[in-house]
């Protein structure tokens, strides 16, 4: 958002999808915020849930709030084992974590808002916000200032909300490379051939630092202007 939207000095924001679960989304954000730990981030994820099944990890699991649709709360401690814990353990300054039943992210983004402009007027900086989240249904909601998608050549599975938004990625994260493919037909093969020849691509198997010229990508955003809306 820009300064003039909010009464604050605004954000710039990048999100990180992938194409299915257990892919090392939450990995890259880590990798991210360790690699440039004097952006100060603001690291988040967005749960949605229904029907006692996570829609992020497809199994029952207690992210649902007890009384309402959605719920936000800020990571206190880095040791709870939940992914913003990893997030405030790689470095980021604050970390939070948005729970919403599935088909209601509209109405948890005013809770988003408000904890961007919560972070940003904490007193701690008068920069411009540098806020990360995991999640691929952000995208029909905001426009980021970086969209990244990691895609892994092991896992067949393809969501449909993850395919409709593959053309807004800035860049495509491997997992394997094509001699690791394992499945029959993998999933970058539905990536058409124009989006790898016009974006960039690097390949990152998970436990492997930040390739370089990913981190100078992310580094470059961090210092330009506000660009999320």
């Amino acid at each position: 958002m820009a300064a003039e939207e909010t009464g604050n000095p605004g954000w710039r924001l990048v999100v990180v999808g992938g194409h299915t679960r257990s892919i090392g989304k939450t990995q890259l954000v880590c990798d991210i915020i360790t690699a440039l730990p004097q952006s100060a981030w603001i690291a988040g994820k967005i749960t949605q849930y229904g029907h006692g099944v996570c829609a992020q990890n497809g199994h029952d699991c207690d992210c649902a709030p007890d009384e309402h649709i959605c719920a936000i709360s800020w990571e206190s401690s880095q040791d709870s084992g939940t992914d913003s814990a990893r997030f405030l353990a790689a470095g980021a300054r604050r970390s939070f974590w948005l729970r919403t039943k599935q088909g209601y992210l509209a109405e948890g983004l005013p809770l988003l808002r408000e904890a961007f402009l919560e972070a940003s007027s904490d007193g701690t900086r008068d920069a411009p916000l540098n806020v990360i989240v995991e999640s691929n249904s952000l995208l029909q909601f905001l426009k980021p200032s970086l969209y990244l998608a990691v895609l892994d050549s092991s896992k067949a599975d393809f969501k449909d909300s993850a395919r409709l938004v593959l053309d807004r990625a800035d860049a495509y994260i491997f997992r394997r490379g094509l001699e690791d493919s394992g499945v029959a037909r993998p999933p970058w093969s539905v990536v058409p051939e124009r989006f790898l020849r016009e974006k960039p691509s690097f390949l990152q198997r998970e436990g492997d630092p930040l390739p370089e010229p990913l981190r100078q990508l992310v580094k470059r955003l961090v210092e330009s202007p506000v660009q999320a809306s």
